[in-house]
């Protein structure tokens, strides 16, 4: 990939001895986004499946970008996770079937409300604020499962403690049917139609003893699973042990699907060549913010003869300016963590993804790219386009913020596109992942005791949820014919999934300061390509003066129309108002 990185700079006169500190740049699978992505998909079963189903499943699709973190590390754990997950509710759903004939089917009749327990956070949705009809049935459902699975524990307590045995005795006399049911087992009806009554009569102490101990083995499996995930986040998902790839397990997993297709995003998450899907041009850099387009009239200066003005002139003029962000201030000595230090300069090309007849055949060779980009940059074409990027990783890259820069020139017209897009930090709960998993490990015994026992009323429904979703997901990947499907853009980013909609006030400020930054420079970019070549700048500059104090806002630009220049022509960009955020990447 084509990238500038930052140079080390030139420190000013320091004393002896003293050495500017350079920070190393974190390539992309040791970044604390990708760590926190990895432990989010232990956190998160709907997005484990999001992500395995974008990444293995649809194997078709061309990865999007993955701006500073490396997505193939993010699918390992995903399937890591659920190859555990299911794993662990295989075990589950085996104590409940072995506790179903070993108690005489008492077992049974906690089935229903840990069915009821595990529904009912489907049944609410993953909206923050639900509507009521969602809310409503969902606390009723929640709640009745909790009641009937408390009231059918005390009752097994009860009759474990031979309370069945004392209420046999004060009936006196027996019908057939109860004789029939003393046998020690419950029918059918007895285990789907819950009726206590009945049921007291039909459960002996050791019975009851059995369902209990069967109970405890989930509640030791629930904490089994948790400690699992904390041994995890203190072991290769430290930060400590997380930048040494080499010795992940979930990177080793002997899947060979697994492996061809790690293989096959690390090629392509990081290429200068993007290819796209039509819908989705820039999937994968984040929400769109502040997108403008500009065109202005060339008019030769007085005295002055004309130079042929083309794109890349223009381009190798803004270039240098955008550099110089990387040098710190003179009298601000050696210790500046500016992340302007570490901008990133490159050029990329869109291709459409429509056309080719195997996902391997993307050209991204670097003679490939090298082909595109010459051709491209002077083109102006439509689905072919060629963008200057530049990309500011801050806040551990968590928030990334990327410009892509496009200009073309015809007709005695100069078109200047930028279309700045933000990538917002991660989830709040994956950031907590550490945080969860520290308090998990020092808790003390009771605690980890009331945890576990807490997760076995829903066990088995959320069990069996698991187990369905992988026979789901094992039938499409045999049936669905992915292998051999015609290849296609990305649907969605994993990075993007997993971030939330807006950041901090200072990510919001450290935003604005980067975009401002690159946006002034582009622009003395442009200015100075127009005067060396001959042409007019006076109003150039003061339509990016007016633009600057607020006179024409650049963000608000979306829906709105303007143009530079007595005979400039003006374009519309839609999107929706600005700054957008948590919108779909391709700017809509």
């Amino acid at each position: 990939m084509s990238t500038a990185y930052v140079p080390q700079q030139p420190p000013p006169a320091t004393p002896a001895g003293a050495a500017p500190p350079t920070p190393p740049t974190t390539p992309p699978y040791a970044s604390e986004a990708t760590r926190l992505l990895c432990a989010g998909t232990y956190l998160d079963s709907g997005y484990r499946d999001r992500v395995i189903e974008e990444l293995h499943l649809n194997e078709q699709r061309i990865v999007a970008p993955s701006l500073g973190f490396d997505a193939a590390r993010v699918l390992a754990h995903a399937l890591r996770a659920r190859r555990q997950e299911l794993l662990w509710s295989a075990a589950v759903i085996g104590l409940w079937i072995v506790g179903l004939g070993i108690s005489g089917g008492l077992l049974g009749l906690f089935v229903w409300p840990s069915v009821a327990l595990a529904v009912a956070p489907w049944i609410r949705g993953r909206a923050a604020e639900p509507p009521l009809w969602r809310l409503v049935p969902a606390f009723l459902v929640r709640w009745w499962g909790r009641l009937f699975f408390g009231a059918l524990l005390v009752f097994t307590v009860v009759a474990a403690f031979g309370g069945a045995s004392d209420d046999e005795y004060a009936y006196g006399s027996y019908d057939s049917y109860y004789d029939y049911g003393s046998s020690g087992s419950l029918s059918p009806g007895d285990v789907f139609v819950p009726a206590l009554d009945d049921v007291s009569d039909l459960v002996k102490p050791w019975q009851a003893w059995l369902a209990l101990a069967v109970l405890v083995l989930i509640a030791l499996c629930e904490h089994g699973r948790r400690s699992q995930f904390a041994r995890a986040l203190a072991a290769e998902l430290s930060p400590q042990r997380f930048p040494d790839a080499a010795s992940d397990p979930a990177e080793q997993a002997d899947n060979q699907r697994f492996q061809r297709l790690k293989q096959r995003i690390r090629t392509e998450q990081h290429a200068p060549l993007i290819m796209y899907h039509d819908a989705r041009p820039f999937c994968g850099a984040g929400a769109a913010y502040d997108t403008w387009v500009l065109a202005v009239e060339l008019k030769p200066e007085e005295l002055k003869k004309p130079q042929p003005l083309g794109n890349r002139t223009v381009l190798e003029k803004v270039r240098p300016l955008l550099a110089q962000l990387r040098v710190p201030a003179e009298h601000a000595g050696p210790g500046v963590r500016d992340r302007l230090r570490w901008l990133e300069i490159d050029e990329c090309v869109f291709l459409p993804a429509e056309g080719l007849l195997h996902r391997e055949q993307a050209p991204y060779t670097p003679e490939a790219f090298e082909e595109h980009r010459a051709r491209a940059v002077e083109e102006g074409g439509e689905k072919r386009r060629h963008f200057l990027r530049i990309r500011v990783g801050g806040w551990e890259e968590e928030l990334v913020v990327t410009v892509f820069v496009r200009i073309h020139t015809q007709g005695r017209m100069l078109m200047l596109e930028i279309a700045p897009h933000v990538l917002t930090p991660v989830r709040q709960d994956f950031k907590d992942a550490d945080r969860t998993a520290h308090r998990f490990r020092n808790n003390n015994a009771l605690g980890k005791g009331a945890v576990a026992l807490a997760q076995v009323p829903g066990s088995a429904g959320r069990s069996l949820a698991s187990l369905g979703r992988g026979l789901v997901y094992a039938w499409r990947l045999l049936t669905g014919g992915y292998a051999g499907a015609l290849p296609d853009g990305p649907a969605l980013s994993v990075r993007e999934l997993g971030s939330v909609p807006a950041g901090s006030l200072f990510q919001e400020m450290d935003v604005a300061r980067y975009l401002r930054s690159v946006q002034d420079r582009v622009a003395n970019g442009v200015r100075a390509a127009l005067a060396e070549s001959g042409y007019e700048t006076g109003e150039f500059v003061q339509k990016i003066v007016n633009i600057s104090n607020g006179d024409v806002n650049i963000g608000r630009v979306e829906g709105s129309t303007f143009a530079v220049g007595s005979h400039a022509t003006a374009s519309t960009v839609t999107g929706g108002p600005a700054p957008q955020k948590g919108a779909g990447s391709d700017g809509k």
